[in-house]
């Protein structure tokens, strides 16, 4: 959707087809002409999973039909090795042995002239393992991420709550702030930022402020002044040694020159804000972290970002199944009509 070709090409994901794979599947993913890797095992079922919403607030169930096959850092060619961003949905533990093996990869791969670059890492955690118990394992990789983003009820499982105002039933948009702080507190000097999907209630964004250094516009550095070395002497004249460290050449006391992030604490409304053109919200999480991924590969910030993973969203819950894509005649693309 932000990528149309040739620029499709740069997004990369692997399709593993099993011998049940459908033809109008492979037609499609075609249609869309990206940069996927098609891996065929006739030997083995396509991996499925079932997708339900149950109880309160449509609380997502999910378990798989067939066997699973898992991805590692060893499935991904050196194309998708050098991503600008990953997207990874899997437990605490797993994130972490993922984030490590796909920088020790990177580097391992880069040309020595080469600088190294750190990728973006975006974790949306399963839900079967957020869980009171797992919520060290979850701070433990805070530090590795950029983004964590579960949705409401995966963000309230880490705290042993199930996320919802008591009396309503909803979304309780108190409880979501209320856990963003307590994860935040818990590494107050790590510049990640999580980003809560709350169904109707938008998204939720949190991130730690703090100090960067940095110089003043348009100043050049001083020359430096002549130090005195060595241990302090009798005939050490302390007040001009200590006027000397806190002054500058015009005599007024030096202070570092510090900009102070204030950090965030934001809601973002959903795209749509008339329930009736949601038909069905599986896939809206994946299409919301897509498009917030591409946004933070482009240079854009949290907050945009934010903003076309909506988009993105709102386009694949308008109904069951992908939205539609249609190519005109110039080439220009359409998506949902």
């Amino acid at each position: 959707m932000f990528s149309p070709p040739p620029l499709s090409r740069s997004v990369g994901w692997v399709v593993d087809k099993g011998f049940d794979f459908p033809n109008k599947l492979s037609t499609l993913i075609d249609n869309w002409d990206t940069g996927a890797v098609i891996r065929e095992d006739f030997d083995r079922l396509t991996t499925r999973g079932w997708n339900g919403y149950v109880g309160p607030a449509d609380r997502r169930a999910f378990k798989y039909t067939t066997p699973k096959k898992r991805i590692t850092s060893e499935d991904l060619t050196p194309n998708l090795m050098f991503s600008k961003s990953f997207h990874l949905i899997c437990s605490p533990s797993r994130c972490q042995e993922l984030i490590t093996d796909i920088m020790s990869c990177r580097k391992a791969l880069a040309a020595p002239e080469d600088s190294y670059t750190k990728p973006i890492f975006v974790w949306e955690p399963v839900p079967d393992l957020c869980t009171p118990d797992e919520l060290l394992n979850c701070t433990n990789t805070l530090r590795l991420v950029d983004i964590c983003s579960p949705n409401h009820a995966e963000l309230a499982g880490f705290m042993g709550d199930d996320g919802l105002d008591p009396e309503t039933g909803e979304v309780s948009t108190l409880s979501v702030e209320r856990a963003c702080e307590q994860l935040l507190a818990s590494m107050p000097l790590q510049s990640y930022a999580l980003v809560v999907r709350a169904g109707d209630k938008g998204c939720y964004i949190a991130k730690n402020g703090g100090r960067k250094r940095r110089s003043g516009p348009g100043k050049t550095s001083k020359s430096q002044k002549a130090l005195i070395h060595g241990a302090l002497q009798p005939d050490t004249d302390m007040e001009a040694l200590f006027a000397g460290l806190l002054q500058d050449d015009d005599g007024i006391i030096a202070r570092e020159e510090i900009e102070v992030d204030p950090g965030l604490e934001r809601w973002i409304p959903a795209y749509h804000q008339d329930g009736r053109k949601v038909v069905d919200p599986t896939g809206g999480g994946n299409a919301f972290l897509g498009g917030l991924s591409v946004a933070l590969a482009r240079g854009e910030k949290l907050e945009n970002a934010v903003a076309w993973g909506s988009v993105s969203a709102s386009f694949a819950i308008e109904q069951v199944g992908m939205p539609s894509l249609v190519r005109k005649d110039n080439g220009a693309e359409t998506w949902n009509g």
